[in-house]
C-alpha cells in the first residue's frame, strides 16, 4: 500500500520532522496545560504564589528575549543589533500605540526585523 503509514518509505520522505514535533513539542506542552487547568482552581489568582510563579515567567521571556538580540544564532546573526534593537522597539511601539495588541507588536517586530535582513549591510 502507497499510503501505509507503517510503511518506512512513507516516513523517510519527509513527513517525520512533523511527527517529532508533535510527539515531543506539542503533546508533553499540552499535558503540562491541562494538568494546571485542574490544579489551580482552588487557588487565589492574587496569591503570593501565583505572583511568584508570574514573576518567574516573566523574568525568563525577558531573558530569552535578551538572548535573542544580543547573541542570536542563525540567520539572524548576521542581522546587525541596532536594526535588532529598533525592531524591538518598533514592536513596544506598536503594542502600545494599537492598544495593547499583542499581535500588532509581535508583527511589528518581525515585519521590521525582516526589512532590516533586506536592507540592512551584512555584518560578519
Amino acid at each position: 500500500m502507497s499510503g501505509d503509514i507503517w510503511n518506512w518509505n512513507w516516513w523517510s520522505g519527509g513527513l517525520w520532522p512533523y511527527l517529532a514535533v508533535i510527539i515531543f513539542g506539542f503533546l508533553p506542552s499540552e499535558i503540562w496545560r491541562m494538568m494546571s487547568i485542574f490544579l489551580v482552581r482552588g487557588i487565589d489568582e492574587k496569591s503570593e504564589v501565583l505572583e511568584w510563579v508570574r514573576a518567574v515567567s516573566t523574568a525568563l521571556l525577558a531573558a530569552v528575549v535578551a538572548n535573542i538580540i544580543v547573541a542570536p544564532a542563525g540567520a539572524l546573526q548576521f542581522v546587525p543589533l541596532w536594526a535588532r534593537a529598533g525592531a524591538m522597539v518598533l514592536g513596544f511601539v506598536a503594542y502600545f500605540l494599537l492598544r495593547k495588541s499583542v499581535l500588532a507588536g509581535v508583527f511589528t517586530g518581525v515585519a521590521a526585523v525582516i526589512a532590516a535582513a533586506l536592507w540592512a549591510p551584512v555584518v560578519h
